[in-house]
């Protein structure tokens, strides 16, 4: 990107920011305005600054003034659109209509692919043919006007809930992220870590562990995490003779668990939120201790490799002193301390504690680890935060906006209703044989579709049957994500897993097999949750959840070593059965 050009998008991308900081600061704004200027702002990102080829560039040219005169259209008319009550008056008002859909899906798929885009499509087919359908799977029909209108100028599709969390959470926590990664935090991430676990047995893949959690917990993406956080670790892992195999299979596996660590959660948590309607600090205190547990697992099965391959911890010159741990780690505790004061001390919303620890992180963009300041350094360092965070908010707008219309169908339609008497159908109506049906939904869609999206679209579905069948809602919900997360380390699909063995040059499969037994407890753990409620409750009767959380962890302990740890077939089946004997045990 040139000067004159990097200017510009970096205008560009302050707008963005501006805007979405703004929402927060100055109070309500109707949602049929925040939300279609939402989209406005990502659609040059998408179709302009992320196009690989001259067609790409003019036809996302194109694409962008139609959809941001579409989407201006919709905030300028907002107010009449309201007394139309859902339904279109007109052709133009159709062609409008057609077109944010189709951009919306051009969008997506420019973003992250084919597969949610063509999800997305056939729920619009559905929709709009599926009174032909024969049998309970068909629906009574409606007309064009009214199915388009209820999708474009409501919030019954595109400018849903879930598009309302694009707008006034998520986008809030990219930025603070793109604004972290801007400047020192991730050499903090990673010298706490090194500190912390540098010098045990197996520590350089100790170190991987607890970087990727707390990078990931920010990001989002395990895809993301791999490509940061391994851009350090993998190197430091094959210079201690590490297998490859095993160094790709760590970073794979704890950069999945960023999705599942709290305090952030990527965007998971507050589309959670928005769905459950339980508080944000409820959905944090419900995942803690699961996400706990995954890495407990995980830190075992490493000790397992390391023993049986006699991994090396990293040497005392390779460790950063306490001095450079304690300036560099106050780049990323600072802004977090601010945001968990916000919260959990001040009261504010997430949202608004976000903007203050914004402001602190910015503020820390000045200066470097030897507390020195640069002008241009800083200059740079902005603008680098400023356009990293309007791809970031541009690539999950599409994904949401997307995943939207297929959620705005099964409402529209009652489709979701009609999948759900069926998952009760052949399940019997009972609880065990919904779950394993539920997982494997989540993990064949998870496959094609981003986590967050995956979520959405499993938990619209098979939410309501797990509930119907006696389990809390926030159970149902944590059930639901771990395993529309399932998919980043199990092939045939595992992003996380092909990054990673793409980065140390080993063969995917080999590392997706040494992932799946080092994350044995992305399998395991969201059935204890159900085993075990206790684990997502600890208020209610924190005894009983110590007992249940230790319970798990043993059985995890025995699980992972007979995965993992050489010896006869025997001996693996004992501990295996015996893990999971403990970990379903009744209390």
């Amino acid at each position: 990107m040139t000067f004159p050009h990097r200017s510009i998008w970096t205008a560009f991308a302050a707008l963005l920011v501006a805007f979405h900081l703004g929402l927060i600061f100055y109070g309500l704004t109707p949602n049929l305005i925040s939300r279609p200027l939402h989209m406005a702002f990502a659609l040059p990102s998408v179709f302009i600054l992320a196009a690989r080829s001259r067609t790409g560039l003019a036809t996302g040219v194109l694409l962008t003034v139609i959809g941001m005169a579409c989407c201006l259209w919709i905030v300028f008319r907002q107010e009449g659109l309201d007394d139309q009550y859902g339904s279109l008056e007109g052709m133009f008002q159709i062609a409008i209509a057609a077109a944010l859909l189709l951009i919306v899906l051009e969008m997506a798929r420019r973003s992250i692919g084919w597969p949610l885009p063509l999800i997305a499509l056939a729920a619009l087919l559905y929709g709009l043919f599926g009174q032909h359908i024969p049998g309970e799977f068909g629906h009574s029909g409606m007309p064009l006007a009214s199915f388009l209108g209820t999708l474009t100028i409501t919030e019954g599709g595109l400018w849903g809930s879930l598009t309302g969390i694009s707008v006034g959470v998520v986008a809030v926590f990219v930025i603070f992220g793109a604004v972290l990664n801007a400047g020192e935090a991730g050499r903090g991430f990673m010298n706490i870590a090194t500190a912390a676990a540098g010098r045990l047995t197996g520590g350089a893949a100790k170190v991987s562990v607890i970087s990727s959690a707390l990078f990931g917990s920010i990001s989002g993406s395990a895809s993301a995490n791999v490509a940061s956080t391994g851009a350090v670790t993998l190197p430091a892992m094959t210079r201690l003779g590490y297998p490859r195999r095993l160094s790709a299979a760590v970073e794979a596996v704890a950069s999945s668990g960023g999705q599942i660590m709290p305090p952030i959660m990527g965007a998971g948590a507050f589309v959670m939120v928005e769905l459950t309607g339980v508080p944000y600090t409820g959905v944090l205190t419900a995942a803690f201790l699961p996400a706990l547990l995954y890495f407990f697992a995980v830190w075992i099965g490493i000790n397992a490799f390391a023993r049986r391959w006699e991994l090396k911890a990293i040497s005392a010159e390779d460790t950063p002193d306490a001095q450079t741990v304690a300036l560099t780690s106050a780049f990323f505790l600072l802004p977090f301390s601010v945001l968990l004061w916000g919260m959990f001390g001040a009261g504010y919303t997430p949202q608004y504690a976000a903007c203050l620890s914004i402001i602190v992180a910015a503020l820390m963009l000045a200066v470097d680890a030897r507390l020195t300041f640069d002008a241009s350094r800083t200059l740079t360092r902005l603008s680098e935060a400023l356009l990293a965070a309007a791809r970031q908010v541009a690539m999950i707008g599409s994904i949401i906006l997307c995943a939207s219309i297929v959620i705005g169908v099964l409402s529209i339609t009652g489709l979701g209703v009609k999948i759900t008497s069926v998952i009760l159908s052949v399940s019997g109506g009972l609880l065990w044989p919904s779950l394993f049906l539920t997982a494997l939904a989540c993990l064949v869609l998870g496959m094609e579709i981003p986590t967050t999206a995956a979520y959405v679209i499993c938990v619209s579905v098979a939410g309501p049957v797990l509930s119907e069948l006696g389990l809390d809602v926030l159970q149902a919900h944590l059930f639901v994500f771990w395993f529309a997360l399932l998919s980043t380390i199990t092939p045939p699909v595992c992003g996380a897993v092909f990054i990673a063995a793409g980065m140390v040059a080993e063969d995917w499969l080999k590392v997706a097999v040494t992932a799946m037994s080092l994350g044995i407890g992305l399998y395991l753990i969201p059935f204890a949750m159900i085993a075990n409620p206790a684990i997502v409750d600890p208020v209610t009767l924190p005894s009983l959840t110590l007992v249940a959380t230790a319970k798990t962890a043993g059985g995890l302990l025995l699980i992972s070593q007979g995965v993992i740890r050489p010896g006869p077939w025997w001996l693996h089946a004992i501990l295996v059965g015996g893990g999971l004997l403990v970990i379903f045990a009744p209390l």
